[in-house]
């Protein structure tokens, strides 16, 4: 059960793991913790309603500038929970009628996890509004002063607080778990910076236009491009999450968010990653022993990862412990496809992708010589033998059966190629490596582009050698003429 983070004067201390910290201190944020003594108080016991019923806290109270909350003196009180997921299909609270069987069908609970202390240098005050929980639940844990309620506009429809957990319920799973827990994070900077301010809580959520820029322009010159943008997505995902209206003039907060991308400190801006090539692969070849376990899985995943032009994620796991069946691949995700030429293609079919819940199909051929990721593949299924509903890239040792983790991978592959001199490799490498690759080739951009499954023009970010991708494309008459035959349809 989650526990409330608390201020560093109260008895009560948070769990002993740490979060990670990849930002740097901010200069702007106050070191003081103190709770406020300000205006209206409110009980405790008036909030967990709140956050058990959804209570709007605005209504049948004078609207205060702040609240401040006596910090508990037993840790019984901070350790309530703050989600209360019941069973929303239950027929006792919409009645037996057969007919509402097909509504409110039974979402995914939420299950208790510790949160691990917030950065030192992102205090916040004490809230039961902002119980401490992981990055990935502060969309729905941390609760706004009023609710959806709040802002109903229909004169008919009661919203009740069954109704509005399970609208809430719904839209959190609009995001995967990597975006719920960038947007947490942002969304701890956010409440941060206005406990440093002492912006009253009703004004953190909905969020003013010159409050939230005024936070952006604070932040610039510490945080990269990026990490600004997401904390305004997740700033306004919060607000969408809990039904709040999200009052923002665009064309000022993209300039200040332009503006604060050009102030990005140079230690938050990565060089571009490197690509790797099939030299590269064959490097690595020539340092695993494909005849273990270990090395055998290593290597199809990587020639599978290449020439599917995939993420290292969608063939690896993030832990040992982490395999689902649902969402990971499985050796039963195999099967081949062939075209009216009789020409021959492997289809791995991924249950589920960060831009598909529902899953996506990437595939490669055959290829020549010693990154051919058939022969890969196949050894690998020889030696390691994963059964239909196993991990994919599982395999054999002598404490037992293992799935193939990221880090263990990009880990062997690393030391293979720093035995050989090169400099090791990013996960992103491959997907980069195996666009450079396709387009080499004289591959039209559109094909790679459905190749790596983008839905925009994104993926020519990934472009390394330009002039070397373009240089077909800007010969003379005589050259092009032959070079397009192979690379672009007859016309009819």
């Amino acid at each position: 059960m989650c526990s409330p983070h608390m201020s560093t004067r109260s008895s009560i201390q948070p769990t002993p793991h740490q979060e990670a910290n990849t930002l740097p201190r901010l200069s702007f944020f106050h070191q003081s913790t103190s709770l406020p003594s300000l205006g209206h108080s409110l009980s405790t016991s008036t909030l967990l309603t709140h956050l058990n019923t959804d209570t709007d806290l605005s209504q049948n109270q004078p609207i205060q500038q702040h609240y401040a909350i006596q910090v508990p003196k037993t840790p019984s009180i901070a350790r309530v929970s703050t989600t209360n997921f019941r069973n929303l299909s239950s027929e006792t609270t919409r009645g037996s009628n057969t007919s509402s069987k097909r509504f409110n069908a039974p979402l995914p609970t939420r299950n208790s996890v510790q949160g691990r202390p917030y950065p030192p240098h992102l205090p916040l005050k004490f809230s039961i509004l902002r119980p401490h929980c992981p990055a990935q639940d502060r969309l729905a844990v941390w609760k706004p002063l009023q609710s959806r309620r709040s802002f109903s506009n229909s004169p008919s429809l009661i919203i009740d607080c069954e109704d509005s957990a399970r609208i809430s319920t719904v839209i959190e799973a609009r995001w995967d778990k990597s975006t719920r827990e960038t947007y947490g994070s942002g969304l701890l900077t956010f409440h941060s910076w206005c406990d440093s301010r002492n912006v009253p809580e009703l004004e953190h959520c909905p969020v003013s236009h010159i409050t939230l820029i005024t936070f952006i322009a604070s932040c610039s010159g510490s945080y990269s491009a990026s990490a600004l943008r997401n904390m305004v997505h997740g700033i306004h995902a919060w607000h969408t999450l809990h039904g709040q209206p999200w009052s923002v003039v665009r064309s000022e907060l993209d300039a200040v968010l332009g503006g604060g991308g050009k102030l990005a400190p140079i230690s938050s801006k990565k060089a571009p990653r490197p690509p790797v090539t099939v030299e590269i692969i064959k490097a690595v070849y020539q340092k695993l022993n494909l005849n273990t376990p270990l090395d055998a899985a290593v290597y199809a995943c990587l020639t599978t990862i290449f020439w599917s032009t995939s993420r290292v994620g969608e063939f690896t796991l993030p832990s040992l412990k982490s395999f689902d069946s649902q969402l990971h691949i499985k050796r039963s995700n195999i099967r081949q496809g062939f075209d009216r030429n009789n020409l021959q293609v492997t289809i791995f079919h991924l249950p589920h992708t960060k831009c598909s819940p529902t899953g996506e199909d990437v595939y490669w051929a055959s290829q020549s010589g010693v990154a051919d990721p058939n022969a890969a593949l196949n050894n690998h299924l020889l030696l390691n033998n994963p059964s239909n509903e196993e991990f994919l890239f599982s395999y054999s040792s002598n404490s037992g059966r293992h799935p193939l983790t990221r880090n263990c991978f990009l880990t062997r592959i690393n030391n293979a190629l720093s035995s050989s001199n090169l400099p090791p490799i990013q996960g992103h490498s491959l997907r980069i490596g195996s666009v450079l690759e396709y387009l080499l080739r004289g591959i039209p951009f559109d094909v790679v582009k459905s190749l790596g499954r983008w839905s925009s023009e994104a993926f020519t970010k990934y472009l390394r050698e330009h002039a070397i991708v373009i240089a077909p494309y800007i010969q003379d008459s005589a050259f092009q003429e032959r070079f397009l035959q192979y690379t672009m349809p007859p016309v009819r």
